[in-house]
């Protein structure tokens, strides 16, 4: 990284305060509109009064960026770590951790959840929206359970859509380029007098990564097709109702990765182990304004996910014996060793000695090696079937008052329905019931002072229950410029995945059948405690946001220090299954952000993360980069011409280094009432190393895609 973590705060402040005269005249600007934030209390704040960081992904910025999916935008919020399992499967962590599916981020599309009840994931490619129909993106950066529930422990994402009413007339959108990118967009908004709508179609494709460490074709392509409605509706002047439907359809695919346990000659199975993914949201929200000091909302949502997961795999015939099976239940320590001993036993027989076991041990290891030597390292092959539905339903209810020009309240109730189907993963379904009760109390003490407090009581039928506290004391040195002092305290509790899973694979159309049975169980299978405690973390902030209104500069910087414990950290695999609350992760450093409008053209933006971190287990450290940063350029040429230079940094990723430019053109050409605008961006990586993990490569450093989109 080009960025120095010692120069880089202390320079951009004095470049900013070292002129007095500017500064002087700024803190009492009063000509220039305020910007608010929402997502940090559910409060629209002043970013200056906000306890905690927020970064602002604006209309201008996303466009851009020339970016094609959410996570690429995310690299532009300091200390967000994003990376990828593989080409259709991205991951973004706030700081990092093990954790790969996002498990301690809450990400919402317009306030819905969209972080999956079973598998406790974020599918950040089959999120149901188009990045043409995002107005802006806010990334509370920091704890808040208090705001948002257990899933928050460690930030939210926030993903707003455009107001049908802002989105009247018709857009169509086709973009093209290297790696088998094909993407198109439509969308028709109309308005009428107490309403608008906004129906958009949408689709993505790409290839994914070009080959695995090895040189091989690597199978991680994607495909998918969307559908939103959004419409508004004024019913009278303190009544309006809002409502969204949304779907996608797709698939994803997966490298075929199973290797016989008994017999790595045994051939592999087929390449069928795509995901065929289905999704499917519906929203409403009614809002009753008592008056601009009261109001109160009704929000519910109903949210399907399907995921089909079927393919034919080989394995030996003992792997589907039934005192296998029972020898797994038993100790699945003692099968582990046993492995080794037949492993001994075909390299080196003389030495072989069958493991120390109980006599019952013994005496089915006996027979699972008579099985094996009696036939059962014979091939037979079946079908896997992998597939999962998950369904929620979440009804909530805001109130927000102003109690006095000084006291501001806000409290709400919420209950949520999460229920997962999967023969897989909970041999049949499991649900759980949720309930929440929040509330946060604002109050201006004097001119500059501002002291916030809040707090969730969340009940989890699951996990149990927990209070999450946050207090904060902002000075204010001018409405656009405060300082910040924030403590909170947040949980995550154990999904439904790792602390309930009932995980076996029963294989169907063995050929040969596998003793006897044309059906049968494999023998490895795992049982989530059951008993898995909270995760729980403390935060502690210091900071400073400002607005220098008057020469177009906002500022950011973050002072932090964060604990989590009773970590949940292990690998959950199947034949190694083994989850606790034994581990803990700390992280400490400093965090800046700046965006400055040199003039009506020209917009730079900067971030930059310094973080320190220890981890009790190794597998927290890997995706957690001690440098990482952001710098953009905006610019607007006159005479319909626009280009965009981002540059993205981080020191390491999984030990992978991670640098690359961005250069999107754009020119606009205005047809009548109509608007066509041509763009292409050149994505060109700085450093040649595979993306987050070893299988992830391309043949070329360097992509390109085009876009033409028309407007009337």
């Amino acid at each position: 990284m080009a960025i120095n973590p010692r120069a880089s705060l202390p320079l951009s402040l004095l470049a900013l305060l070292a002129t007095g005269e500017v500064l002087g005249d700024d803190l009492f600007d009063n000509h220039h509109a305020m910007p608010e934030v929402l997502t940090a209390t559910r409060l629209k704040q002043a970013p200056a009064a906000v306890p905690g960081s927020v970064t602002v992904l604006d209309s201008a910025l996303i466009k851009a960026s020339g970016a094609r999916d959410i996570p690429e935008l995310l690299r532009l919020v300091p200390g967000m770590m994003v990376g990828y399992r593989n080409g259709n499967q991205a991951t973004a962590n706030y700081h990092g951790s093990n954790v790969t599916e996002a498990r301690r981020l809450q990400v919402l599309i317009d306030g819905r959840s969209v972080y999956r009840p079973g598998l406790a994931s974020v599918d950040w490619t089959d999120i149901p929206v188009a990045i043409e129909d995002i107005e802006r993106i806010e990334v509370f950066r920091g704890p808040n359970t208090v705001s948002y529930g257990a899933n928050a422990l460690m930030g939210v994402i926030n993903i707003l859509t455009r107001h049908p009413l802002d989105s009247r007339g018709t857009r169509l959108k086709t973009t093209q380029g290297q790696r088998g990118i094909h993407d198109w967009y439509a969308s028709h908004g109309s308005a009428w007098q107490d309403g608008a709508l906004r129906l958009s179609l949408s689709g993505l494709q790409d290839s994914g990564f070009d080959h695995d460490q090895f040189g091989r074709d690597y199978r991680d392509s994607r495909r998918l097709n969307r559908f939103n409605l959004s419409a508004s509706q004024q019913l009278d002047s303190r009544h309006s109702l809002a409502w969204q439907l949304a779907a996608k359809e797709g698939s994803n695919q997966r490298p075929y990765g199973y290797a016989s346990v008994f017999d790595e000659q045994i051939a592999p199975g087929d390449d069928g182990s795509d995901v065929k993914a289905r999704d499917y949201a519906g929203s409403l929200r009614w809002t009753l304004d008592f008056s601009p000091e009261h109001s109160l909302y009704l929000q519910s949502s109903a949210q399907h996910w399907e995921r089909k997961q079927v393919w034919r795999a080989c394995e030996a015939e003992v792997a589907f014996s039934p005192e296998l099976g029972e020898l797994w239940d038993l100790n699945p320590f003692y099968v582990v060793k046993f492995g080794d001993y037949l492993t001994q036993l075909k390299n080196n027989p003389t030495n072989a000695v069958l493991p120390p076991g109980t006599a019952r041990e013994q005496a089915l290891a006996t027979a699972v090696r008579a099985q094996l030597f009696g036939g059962g390292a014979a091939p037979v092959c079946g079908d896997v079937n992998q597939s999962m539905r998950e369904t929620r339903y979440d009804f909530e209810v805001q109130d927000t008052l102003s109690l006095s020009d000084d006291l501001r309240l806000l409290s709400g109730l919420g209950y949520r329905y999460d229920h997962a189907d999967s023969e897989t993963y909970f041999n049949g379904a499991l649900s759980n019931h949720i309930w929440r009760l929040f509330g946060h109390l604002e109050w201006q003490l004097g001119a500059h002072w501002l002291v916030q407090g809040g707090a969730m009581l969340e009940d989890d039928r699951l996990s149990g229950s927990s209070l999450t506290p946050r207090i904060a004391v902002n000075y204010l040195i001018t409405p656009r410029h405060g300082l910040r002092a924030v403590y909170s305290e947040a949980v995550r509790s154990p999904d439904m995945y790792e602390n309930n899973v009932d995980w076996r694979y029963r294989v169907r159309n063995l050929q040969p059948q596998a003793f006897g049975q044309s059906s049968a169980t494999y023998f490895a299978r795992s049982r989530g405690p059951g008993d898995l405690d909270q995760e729980i973390m403390r935060s502690r902030e210091l900071g400073y946001n400002g607005s220098f209104a008057d020469v177009g500069i906002s500022l950011d910087i973050k002072l932090f220090y964060d604990e989590i414990h009773g970590m949940i950290s292990e690998p959950l695999r199947n034949d190694r299954f083994f989850p606790s609350n034994a581990n803990s992760m700390r992280f400490s450093g400093a965090e800046t952000q700046i965006d400055w409008q040199l003039s009506h053209a020209d917009r730079l933006r900067l971030s930059y993360a310094y973080l320190d971190f220890s981890a009790s287990s190794h597998l927290d450290r890997r995706l957690s980069a001690r440098h990482s940063g952001s710098a953009g350029w905006l610019r607007d040429w006159g005479q319909g011409w626009s280009s965009a230079l981002f540059y993205y940094g981080a020191d390491q990723l999984n030990q992978y280094r991670f640098e690359r430019l961005d250069l999107r053109v754009a020119k606009r050409i205005t047809i009548g009432s109509a608007a066509l605008e041509l763009a292409g961006v050149m994505q060109q990586r700085l450093d040649d190393e595979p993306l987050t993990w070893q299988e992830n490569n391309y043949d070329e450093r360097q992509l390109l895609y085009f876009s033409a989109e028309l407007e009337f």
